[in-house]
């Protein structure tokens, strides 16, 4: 059964190390059979949620930019892949304000598969831990998310210095198996 893939790929870095395992998902996803879409969310214009609540009655948020079509997009996905460099063992800001916005209509977003990569120039594996904790603690506001693969991509700094690593190979196979 073909599923509704979206990759939200976080790094303001366009085809940087982040971006290349998002496509290396996305070419497996493809092959599989699967829909995809990857958004650049350092392409989008996502402004940061403001709490001012606006969206409490309406479920829309007051704040007029790209989301609301993204977050259309999130709710109607079967499957989320969240994809993040790691900026003081942290999601970066992009990806952050993107799921912070999900306020609007967070209750909506349900029943996903979620799958997460990870980025690091760091080649110690801990210092991926507080990245994935940001997605896992976002998936637990997810009713019924279940996460279903996870790359961390350690020791690769420099744009594109991840070719040369297993990485991609594995975000391809994990792709294949959405």
């Amino acid at each position: 059964m073909s599923k509704k893939v979206l990759i939200l790929s976080g790094s303001p870095r366009i085809g940087g190390n982040s971006d290349i395992l998002c496509d290396q998902f996305a070419k497996g996803a493809l092959e599989a059979g699967h829909c995809v879409e990857k958004i650049n969310v350092a392409k989008k214009s996502i402004g940061f949620c403001r709490g001012c609540y606006a969206c409490e009655k309406s479920g829309v948020c007051a704040i007029k930019d790209d989301m609301a079509d993204i977050l259309q997009k999130m709710i109607d996905a079967d499957v989320l892949v969240l994809a993040s460099p790691v900026y003081f063992y942290s999601i970066d800001a992009q990806l952050k304000a993107l799921i912070d916005r999900t306020v609007a209509r967070w209750t909506e977003v349900r029943d996903k598969e979620l799958y997460y990569i990870v980025t690091a120039a760091d080649e110690e594996i801990g210092s991926a831990q507080t990245t994935l904790a940001c997605f896992r603690g976002y998936a637990d506001c997810v009713e019924g998310a279940k996460e279903m693969g996870v790359i961390c991509g350690m020791g690769a700094y420099q744009k594109g210095e991840i070719k040369n690593t297993p990485y991609p190979k594995e975000a391809y196979q994990m792709g294949l198996k959405v």
